[in-house]
């Protein structure tokens, strides 16, 4: 791939996304004003964050964590040293589950495609997944079904693995959100973007 092509092809993507009809999700897109959340940041950033699906915010904005749990997740950022703008941050899922419900098997199943096709864009050397879907999805995408634990269990942990493009490591952590209604968990979060920070090379 030419690497000069990337905001060409990231740009389809997006197109590919508006024009989406499969998705029930998006019928809300008109009735309630609102917009898909493709993703954001730079085309060749070496951390690529992944979370679920966009909350109300985010789908009033059509940027990926815009709301309160996107303040705490640029304090982390912040907190190691990384700037957002160096970093791509993406869902799984780009359309607003209704009510903010957990996103369902098959949308996830539908969505899913134009984040593998972000990462082999991007080619990201870590991919921090935000939350317990996210988790699951890149996981077992990567071969690594068979680690998969609770997110008590592995966050913070590296797993190595082949992609297209080469080796790269996934590091499962805590969503931003979870430190909201937790406080405990935000030094747990803080200690954990140490992890991911350090994996860069």
């Amino acid at each position: 791939m030419n690497s000069d092509n990337r905001t060409e092809l990231l740009r389809q993507i997006k197109d590919d996304v508006m024009n989406l009809k499969e998705s029930p999700l998006c019928r809300d897109r008109v009735r309630n004003k609102v917009f898909p959340v493709i993703g954001e940041g730079s085309h060749y950033a070496k951390i690529m964050f992944v979370g679920e699906a966009p909350g109300k915010t985010e789908a009033e904005t059509g940027r990926p964590f815009a709301g309160a749990a996107g303040k705490f997740l640029d304090h982390l950022l912040k907190s190691v040293g990384i700037e957002r703008k160096d970093v791509y941050i993406t869902n799984v899922v780009k359309d607003r589950p209704p009510m903010n419900r957990d996103p369902l098997p098959e949308e996830i199943a539908l969505y899913a495609p134009f984040l593998d096709r972000q990462i082999e864009i991007i080619r990201p050397q870590v991919i921090a997944l935000l939350g317990r879907h996210s988790m699951k999805y890149i996981m077992e995408r990567f071969g690594l079904g068979s680690v998969i634990l609770s997110i008590s269990r592995i966050h913070g942990r590296v797993f190595e693995a082949a992609s297209p493009y080469g080796k790269i490591k996934i590091i499962p952590l805590y969503h931003p959100a979870a430190a909201l209604y937790n406080p405990d968990l935000r030094s747990v979060l803080e200690g954990d973007f140490q992890v991911v920070n350090k994996s860069v090379e």
